[in-house]
């Protein structure tokens, strides 16, 4: 019977034991969210309907997360959601707004539009980068290539003409 008992007792201790550290690990799972950016005030936007000025909007809405001039200026006011489920893992892009200001050449909003990912690429606001068409070479590549810009690199370290 001892043997029974200890058993028992052997059995509950690893249960109670694998209770507390699931429920330590299950601690670690916080599912965080994260807002970054401009959040949109209706009755900010409503200051700044077609026709006001490159001022107004400064005024109403701040400084933009970031501008565009190239057929005229425009102003983006970005806003992001990203989440995670543990708190290690890499943050997901969850949603995305864009309010995009046009201007005409005169400084004069044209349009407002509001973009979301569904809109489109999601671009990359911290390299702020756009991604373009072809490769990139490395200097290898170009070299075995026949690149005029590595070849003619390494013609003028090694001397040649």
């Amino acid at each position: 019977m001892r043997i029974i008992r200890s058993d028992r007792k052997f059995l509950s201790t690893t249960v109670l034991a694998l209770a507390v550290t699931l429920g330590g690990l299950s601690g670690c799972q916080t599912g965080e969210v994260f807002h970054n950016g401009y959040v949109v005030d209706q009755a900010a936007l409503d200051l700044v309907p077609v026709g006001s000025s490159r001022e107004q909007v400064l005024l109403s809405l701040g400084t933009p997360s970031t501008t565009a001039t190239f057929d005229g200026e425009v102003f983006y006011y970005i806003s992001q959601k990203r989440t995670r489920s543990v708190a290690f893992m890499k943050q997901k892009l969850v949603e995305q707004q864009i309010l995009a200001i046009y201007f005409d050449k005169d400084g004069v909003v044209s349009q407002r539009a509001n973009y979301t990912m569904q809109d489109g690429k999601v671009f990359d606001t911290i390299s702020r980068t756009t991604p373009t068409g072809g490769r990139d070479l490395t200097f290898l590549q170009q070299l075995l290539a026949g690149g005029g810009g590595a070849a003619n690199s390494v013609k003028n370290i090694l001397g040649g003409q």
